[in-house]
């Protein structure tokens, strides 16, 4: 339990830089070029970068140590942070102000990118949490790492909106590097204990998809969670790409980044209930209830412009958020065998990630010719404005409402499939044979 707090520790303090440096970027690219468009962008060069890299990084975490995996991110995420700063140092301010800069979206890329590097880390953690843990506490466990990412987005959140409102972007950069090498160091002091086979085809090509996709399919049901957790990243990435201007119309940034930090402790609290009674019996259920209740909160908190109402529908859903990912976490980890998790967890997060680029993409284009205009100048503005709202925010508004009923259909259909029934029996099942000893967590 020793090491597995270490690396739960480390790899906090690891999402931490990385989620500091997403969100500061994102502020200061919109306070910059005041450009929806290009956040929006932004949210689709990362989402898209995601969805490609997870099969390559899942077989790249299955095909060496754990700490080897973990230590490779740490380096490269430290390296593209440092060229991304000596980038900035030597462009004129100005430059960055145009969204058309290639400067500007030199520097994106290379801090999206070292934040990116990171998902090594979360394929990697699954895994250890399978190799450490046993079978009975593996949601608590993932309860346990979902209020590390809680903790690490309410500290990132917080210093990202003070740092870029008062220090600006070359400091933020500064810390970034700093915590980035303290990480590094601190993960040299840890082993972590991997007896038997780390793979189980050692000759077989790196990026094992098809092997993957076979082992995925001998799953009933395991397919249809994961395309339903596909399309719901389709409909979050509306929220990624327009949430921080949505927030941003309301408040100040300082304002923005502190909130963002008190919501997540809806992250902590959700991951603490998963970490202290589990996901129950029938953790598919669980799942299903909780976005109900997501999609729900999603029609409430836009009808009228109140940073209250924002506050309470964005607390409520973080708080599920743990919730859901601990459950797909917990079921992965019973059903599939652990030489082989870190490519169906990277196979799982391609896949399901390969729809949010495309919401990344097209929303601000949508945002901005039709739901702006439409709550702006156009019909809805004289049909529903005198109540609702109008302008550019109560344009986003409404697409987030549309947002929220489409994603509450499916799930409701999603209730009622055949492969919702077929995993759940599957889950009863005892998990397959692991060439690891698991230990259980203290106290249970």
């Amino acid at each position: 339990m020793k090491t597995f707090y270490a690396v739960l520790a480390n790899s906090l303090a690891a999402s931490l830089t990385n989620n500091f440096v997403w969100f500061a970027v994102t502020f200061w690219v919109y306070l910059e070029t005041k450009s929806v468009m290009a956040t929006s962008v932004m949210a689709g060069v990362y989402l898209g970068t995601v969805a490609v890299s997870g099969f390559f990084l899942g077989s790249l975490v299955d095909r060496y140590k754990k700490k080897t995996s973990m230590m490779l991110s740490g380096i490269v995420t430290l390296g593209l942070y440092v060229v991304a700063l000596l980038i900035y140092i030597n462009t004129p301010e100005s430059t960055f102000k145009n969204d058309h800069s290639l400067q500007l979206w030199a520097f994106v890329t290379l801090t999206l990118f070292g934040a990116i590097t990171g998902n090594i880390r979360t394929i990697a953690l699954s895994t250890v949490v399978t190799i450490l843990i046993s079978e009975d506490e593996r949601d608590k466990a993932n309860g346990m790492v979902g209020t590390a990412n809680g903790v690490s987005f309410l500290i990132a959140s917080i210093f990202s909106g003070l740092v870029i409102g008062f220090l600006g972007i070359t400091w933020m950069l500064v810390l970034a590097i700093g915590l980035s090498t303290m990480v590094i160091l601190h993960l040299l002091t840890i082993h972590i204990h991997e007896p038997g086979i780390v793979h189980a085809e050692p000759h077989t090509q790196q990026v094992d998809i098809k092997g993957t996709i076979r082992i995925v399919g001998l799953v009933p049901g395991l397919f249809g969670l994961i395309f339903f957790n596909t399309f719901n990243n389709f409909l979050g990435g509306v929220f990624m790409s327009l949430m921080d201007a949505y927030g941003l119309s309301l408040v100040s940034v300082q304002t923005w980044g502190t909130l963002w930090g008190v919501l997540s402790l809806g992250f902590i609290a959700g991951g603490l209930a998963v970490a202290k009674v589990g996901l129950g019996k029938k953790p598919l259920r669980t799942l299903f209830l909780c976005n109900i209740f997501m999609w729900v909160i999603t029609l409430i908190f836009p009808i009228q412009p109140s940073i209250v109402l924002l506050s309470i529908g964005m607390f409520a859903y973080m708080c599920l958020i743990p919730v859901v990912e601990a459950t797909e976490q917990t079921i992965l980890q019973k059903v599939i065998p652990q030489e082989r998790q870190g490519r169906v967890f990277g196979f799982a997060q391609s896949i399901e990630q390969a729809a949010s680029p495309i919401t990344a993409f097209l929303i601000g284009p949508i945002a901005k010719f039709i739901f702006i205009p439409f709550m702006t100048t156009g019909a809805g503005a004289r049909l529903i404005g005198p109540w609702f709202g109008t302008g550019t925010a109560r344009g986003l508004a409404l697409l987030f409402i549309v947002t929220g009923i489409v994603g509450l259909i499916v799930t409701l259909l999603a209730m009622q499939s055949s492969a919702y029934h077929s995993l759940s029996k599957i889950y009863k099942k005892p998990e397959p044979q692991m060439d690891t000893d698991p230990v259980a967590l203290p106290g249970s």
